[in-house]
C-alpha cells in the first residue's frame, strides 16, 4: 500500500510551516529550563564522571556513571558537551532540548507518512500528525526526560526509535533507495541501542508496522524483507555486550535482589495507571516515585483496568489492526521497564513515558477529529497552549535542588530517598540542622538506608556531635562495606578526636576500595603530616595531585610537606600551581612569598607578600614579613659590588 504523492508546491508551504511550529513551541516552553543546575544523577554522570573529559574516552562510560553506564552515545553526546563548555549547565540543557526538537521532527515526518496510509484520515493526515506531534512536544509529562540532563538517555533512545521506523516508511515508499533507507533504519537503531535499552523493542515494533501498514501479514512482511529483519534483529548483539558489561544494571535489574516479580508486577499496574492519568491531567508530576511495591489489595482495581486494555490491544491487533498498533506501541516499548522484571531503583518513573505517550495522544486526537474534525484544530490549539504553559510551570520547579526536592516530598511523603535528597539540598544550604531532621526522617520511613546513615553523618560532624557521626558512619559501613567515601569521612571524623591508627586504617580501606579517591589520598596525607611524618605524605598527596590537579588545596598541602623535607624548589612550583589557582588567597600568597625567600629569590618574593598584605589588611605576620625582605632587599643593594 503506497501513500499519495505529497511533492507538489502547494503542499511543502503547509509542511515547513508545521516543521518551524513544532522547533519553536519546543524552545519557547524550555526556554526557562536552560539555567537549571545539575540534579539527582546528573552528578555521577556529568560532575563526577572522568570518561567525558576527553572524546578519547567518551564511548567507555564508568561503572559508577548511573544514567550514562552501560550508554556509550550519550556519554559521548556528554563529553561533547564538556569540549564545548566545560561544566556550565546551559550547554547540556540547550542540547536537550535541541534532540527533542529533533524527536519531534522525526515524530512528525512518522506520523504524516503513517496517516496517509490510513484511508479514513489520510485526508488530514498534515493536520493530525502535526497535531499529534505538537501536544507531544510541549506535554509537561516530558519535563523529566528533557530537563534532567542525564536523562537524555531517553530523548536519544526515543529520536533513534522514531528514526528507525522513519527509514524503514522511506524504504517502502514508490521510488524510494530501498536499500539506503533501510540501511539508515539499522544505523537509526544501532544508535539507539547505545542511548538506551528500551530501544531492543523497535525492531517488533518496525514488523508490527510492516504487517499493518504495508505488507497486511507477518507473513508476507517477513518473506518481502526478512534480511531487512535479521539486520535490526543483529543490533541485539551489542546491546546484550553493553548490558553483561553493565555491572550497576546487573544489580539493580533482574531475580534475586530483593523484590519479588509478583510485587514488581502488581507496581507496574499502579504505575501504568499513573502515567494514563498523567497522560491527560499531568498533576501532580513527581521526579521521584521511590522503591515502594504495592500489594494486591491495594491494586487489584487498577490491574483490572490495565489487564482489560491489554486485552482490547490484543483484539484490535487481529480486527482493527490500526487501532491495535497504537495500543502495542504503548505496552511493547514501556513491556522493558513495566512487566515482571524488577527494576529495584524505580518502581514508577514519568521518564518511561516519554515514547509511549504519543500512543495517548493519538487517540485523543484522533477521537477530537472524529468528534469535530478540522474544526478541532482549534480545541488542538487551546490543549496545545494549556499544556505547554504548564510545561514552563512545570520547569520552574528545577531551578534548584531545594525547589525540586521540597516539592517532591510534599507530594511523596513517603519516599525515603525524596527526604535523603531534601536533606542533601539543606545541607548544601548549610542548613545542617534541618538536613539531619530529613536524614532522619529517611532513616524512619526506611531503617536500614546506608545513603542516609552517611549524611546523617555528615550533618552531625558539621554541627559538632562527632561521636554521633562515627556511629553513623559505622552503620553506614555495616549495611554496605565496601562504601568507600563512607570509610573516608569515618577517617576524618577519627583523626579529629586524636584516634589516628583507626583513621588511617579507613582512609587506606577507601583506597583499596577506589585506589583513584582523590580526597582520601589527601587525607591520608594530612594525617602522616599531622603524624609528623611529611615524607610519607608527599606521596598521597601527590596522588591527589595527580587526580585532581585544580586543587589548590591539595598543591598547598603538598608544598608544606615538601618544605618540612627541605625540597623548597619543588615546593615554590606547588605553591605557584595552587596561587594560579586561587589568587585571591592571602595565605597562599604568603606561603609563597616565605618559599621563594628561602631559596634565595627575594626579589620574586615580595609582590607576593605585597598581594598578602592588600589581600588581608590585617595580617600581622605578612605586613612584619614584608618589612623584614624589603628591609633585606635594601641592604642587598647597598652592600657594594666586588
Amino acid at each position: 500500500m503506497s501513500p499519495p504523492s505529497a511533492d507538489n508546491n502547494s503542499a511543502r508551504l503547509p509542511q515547513f510551516a508545521w516543521g518551524v511550529l513544532l522547533v519553536l513551541a519546543v524552545f519557547a516552553v524550555y526556554a526557562n529550563s536552560l539555567g537549571v543546575p545539575f540534579l539527582f544523577d546528573d552528578a555521577p554522570s556529568i560532575a563526577h564522571n572522568p570518561s567525558i573529559r576527553s572524546l578519547a574516552t567518551a564511548l567507555s562510560p564508568p561503572a559508577t556513571g548511573a544514567g550514562v553506564t552501560g550508554r556509550p552515545l550519550e556519554n559521548f553526546s556528554l563529553a561533547v558537551n564538556y569540549a564545548l563548555g566545560g561544566l556550565d549547565p546551559r550547554g547540556y540543557h540547550a542540547m536537550n532540548v535541541a534532540l527533542h526538537a529533533l524527536a519531534a521532527l522525526a515524530l512528525w515526518g512518522l506520523l504524516r507518512r503513517t496517516l496517509r496510509r490510513v484511508p479514513a484520515l489520510a485526508a488530514d493526515a498534515e493536520l493530525l500528525a502535526g497535531g499529534i506531534a505538537l501536544l507531544w512536544a510541549v506535554h509537561p509529562l516530558l519535563t523529566e526526560s528533557v530537563v534532567c540532563v542525564v536523562q537524555r538517555n531517553e530523548i536519544l533512545g526515543g529520536l533513534f526509535y522514531l528514526l528507525t521506523l522513519y527509514g524503514f516508511i522511506r524504504s517502502t515508499e514508490a521510488g524510494a533507495q530501498r536499500m539506503s533507507w533501510q540501511v539508515v533504519a539499522v544505523a537509526a537503531c544501532l544508535l539507539g541501542i547505545a542511548s538506551k535499552e528500551i530501544v531492543a523493542t523497535a525492531p517488533l515494533m518496525a514488523l508490527l508496522y510492516d504487517r499493518t501498514f504495508v505488507a497486511g501479514n507477518f507473513a508476507s512482511a517477513w518473506r518481502e524483507r526478512k534480511r531487512f529483519y535479521l539486520a535490526l534483529a543483529a543490533t541485539w548483539l551489542p546491546l546484550a555486550w553493553l548490558m553483561l558489561g553493565n555491572q550497576q544494571r546487573g544489580s539493580t535489574v533482574g531475580f534475586g535482589l530483593g523484590m519479588s516479580s509478583w510485587d514488581y508486577l502488581l507496581t507496574q499496574c499502579r504505575a501504568l495507571t499513573v502515567y494514563l492519568k498523567l497522560a491527560v491531567w499531568p498533576h501532580p508530576l513527581i521526579v521521584d516515585y521511590g522503591t515502594a511495591v504495592s500489594r494486591l489489595g491495594e491494586v487489584w482495581g487498577r490491574g483490572l483496568v490495565i489487564v482489560t486494555l491489554l486485552g482490547a490491544t490484543v483484539w484490535a491487533l487481529w480486527r482493527r489492526p490500526v487501532w491495535g498498533f497504537v495500543g502495542a506501541w504503548f505496552f511493547v516499548i514501556l513491556a522493558p521497564s513495566s512487566s515482571f522484571v524488577p527494576l529495584t531503583t524505580q518502581t514508577i518513573a514519568e521518564h518511561r513515558m516519554y515514547l509511549p505517550l504519543i500512543a495517548v495522544i493519538a487517540v485523543a486526537v484522533a477521537a477530537l477529529h472524529r468528534l469535530g474534525g478540522r474544526s478541532s484544530l482549534i480545541v488542538g490549539g487551546l490543549l496545545a497552549a494549556g499544556l505547554g504553559f504548564a510545561t514552563v510551570q512545570r520547569n520552574a520547579d528545577y531551578r534548584s535542588a531545594f525547589a525540586l526536592w521540597s516539592g517532591t516530598v510534599a507530594n511523596a511523603p513517603a519516599n525515603p530517598r525524596a527526604h535523603l535528597n531534601l536533606g542533601e539540598a539543606r545541607f548544601q544550604q548549610s542548613d545542617y540542622a534541618a538536613a539531619a531532621a530529613e536524614f532522619e526522617e529517611a532513616l524512619r520511613l526506611r531503617s536500614a538506608y546506608a545513603e542516609a546513615h552517611y549524611n546523617l553523618g555528615l550533618a552531625q560532624a558539621q554541627l559538632g556531635r562527632r561521636e554521633s557521626a562515627i556511629t553513623q558512619f559505622e552503620e553506614a559501613l555495616r549495611l554496605v562495606p565496601d562504601y568507600a567515601i563512607a570509610h573516608n569521612d569515618l577517617g576524618i571524623a577519627l583523626a579529629q578526636l586524636g584516634q589516628t591508627t583507626a583513621a588511617q586504617s579507613h582512609f587506606e580501606a577507601a583506597l583499596q576500595l577506589r585506589p583513584d579517591f582523590a580526597g582520601a589520598q589527601f587525607n591520608l596525607g594530612n594525617l602522616m603530616l599531622r603524624m609528623g611524618r611529611p615524607a610519607a605524605a608527599i606521596p598521597h598527596y601527590e596522588s591527589a595531585v595527580g587526580f585532581n590537579a585544580g586543587s589548590a588545596e591539595y598543591h598547598g598541602n603538598l608544598a608544606v610537606a615538601l618544605m618540612q623535607t627541605g625540597r623548597r624548589a619543588e615546593a615554590v612550583t606547588h605553591y605557584e600551581a595552587a596561587v594560579r589557582l586561587t589568587p585571591a588567597a592571602p595565605d597562599l600568597q604568603f606561603s609563597l612569598a616565605l618559599a621563594l625567600a628561602t631559596t634565595g629569590r627575594l626579589r620574586a618574593a615580595i609582590p607576593h607578600i605585597e598581594k598578602a598584605v592588600r589581600l588581608r589588611p590585617d595580617f600581622d605576620a605578612a605586613r612584619k614579613l614584608l618589612s623584614e625582605m624589603q628591609a633585606d632587599l635594601k641592604r642587598m643593594e647597598e652592600q657594594p659590588r666586588r
